[in-house]
């Protein structure tokens, strides 16, 4: 009697065992499905299925299956923050991917910090977001950076020595970029002539062209979304501004093209990912097969979600937990090959990454070839001088002490 009972226990025991090491990790997956930025959050999910489909990424960690909640953040704070609330506390996830821009990203950070679940966003590049608490995490570059690499750009590149700037003031990405082009352009030795804002959701945008015009830029710098670029193009070319006009991250995206058609023609911007970039046997592998599905080339923002998932997978796979505290302590240390190239996180919860312009070329997007011809080899002096215009440049609250890669000190 008791021999059978001791044989009932060890067998109900191990059935236990079975069924935690069956029971799946969930990932939630807090994308802008619908709303101003539905074609980042839409492109995000279609990668991360895509990849999870073709083989390209495992869906199994330590013996068990990985499965991913999705829910619709709508462009959003509030349903962002709704969301994030959602995964945690009725999904039980152990960690969050998205969402995809800064803004809709804030609303859920302050959710996932206080539950204490990490958070990787694959494109929000707003310094603010990492700044929420040390559970809070990007794939991508800081928005701190791209200003003044775009201003290198316009001024040591294209020859640019006045410039005009138009900010959409609802947007603190588009605010936070157009602040640091001003500081390095003027840094570098140019001129900005005037800034003017507009709004998310704006459809026309020639009262401030009209200004512009009348002071007859070498360059037009505007850091806002897709939409708002595109009908601004619109209006630039029909007011008979032929200047060149310099993007941000946010126009890679069809969209831009199937907007502002001919009018976006020559649009350069800077970009988190191009496949030309691809130096990772897994960026050859995710390539070729999204090729062979689709027949269109990958966008950065899906595979920037993908390495998102990849690092949370190998953060829980060498923490051996789903542990949230584990999995966020392993993430800080990542060093992993992913699809945009090696990535390094950083204390701040930022990797280290290069940058990419590109330009709108026959209705495609294009590398610019004269920033690859320009940067070839000046990676280190390029950095340095960056660093120094922004602590020159910027508010003494964001100083920093000396160059980070000269270690000269600029501050007066």
């Amino acid at each position: 009697m008791q021999r059978s009972l001791v044989w009932v226990i060890g067998v109900s025991l191990l059935a236990a065992a079975f069924s935690l090491a069956q029971e799946p990790i969930k990932i939630g997956c807090l994308l802008e499905l619908t709303g101003a930025c539905a074609a980042y959050g839409q492109m995000a999910r279609e990668a991360l299925e895509f990849a999870r489909e073709a083989g390209i990424v495992p869906t199994e960690v330590r013996g068990r299956p990985v499965q991913l909640v999705y829910f619709d953040a709508r462009t959003n704070p509030v349903e962002a923050a709704n969301g994030a609330i959602y995964l945690i506390q009725v999904e039980k996830v152990v960690a969050i991917i998205g969402p995809m821009s800064s803004v809709v990203y804030l609303g859920a950070a302050e959710i996932a910090q206080e539950a204490g679940v990490p958070i990787i966003s694959p494109t929000a590049t707003s310094p603010l977001i990492t700044q929420v608490g040390d559970y809070c995490f990007r794939a991508c570059f800081k928005a701190d950076d791209q200003g003044p690499i775009a201003a290198m750009l316009a001024h040591e590149v294209l020859g640019a020595k006045t410039a005009c700037v138009l900010v959409d003031s609802d947007q603190p990405y588009c605010v936070e970029l157009g602040r640091g082009f001003v500081w390095a352009f003027e840094g570098l030795g140019g001129k900005v002539l005037k800034v003017m804002y507009c709004h998310t959701g704006d459809v026309a945008f020639t009262s401030q062209l009209t200004e512009f015009a009348k002071l007859n830029p070498d360059i037009i710098y505007t850091p806002n979304y897709y939409t708002e670029v595109a009908l601004m193009a619109r209006d630039a070319r029909n007011l008979g501004l032929t200047q060149p006009i310099l993007g941000a991250d946010t126009l890679h995206a069809p969209e831009l093209i199937q907007i502002g058609g001919t009018a976006v023609e020559g649009i350069m911007f800077t970009a988190l990912w191009h496949e030309e970039f691809a130096i990772t046997w897994l960026a050859q592998k995710y390539i070729q097969a999204y090729w062979a599905k689709y027949g269109r080339a990958p966008d950065a923002f899906g595979a920037l979600a993908v390495d998102s998932y990849l690092l949370l997978v190998d953060a829980i796979h060498r923490a051996w937990s789903t542990d949230p505290k584990a999995i966020r302590d392993a993430l800080a240390t990542a060093d992993l090959e992913v699809v945009t190239g090696h990535m390094i996180m950083t204390g701040e919860g930022t990797p280290m990454k290069d940058f990419v312009f590109l330009k709108v070329e026959g209705g495609k997007f294009k590398v610019l070839d004269i920033w690859v011809e320009f940067t070839q080899g000046r990676s280190k002096e390029i950095a340095c001088t960056l660093a120094c215009l922004c602590c020159d440049f910027a508010p003494p609250s964001s100083k920093q002490a000396c160059c980070p890669v000269c270690d000269i000190c600029v501050v007066k």
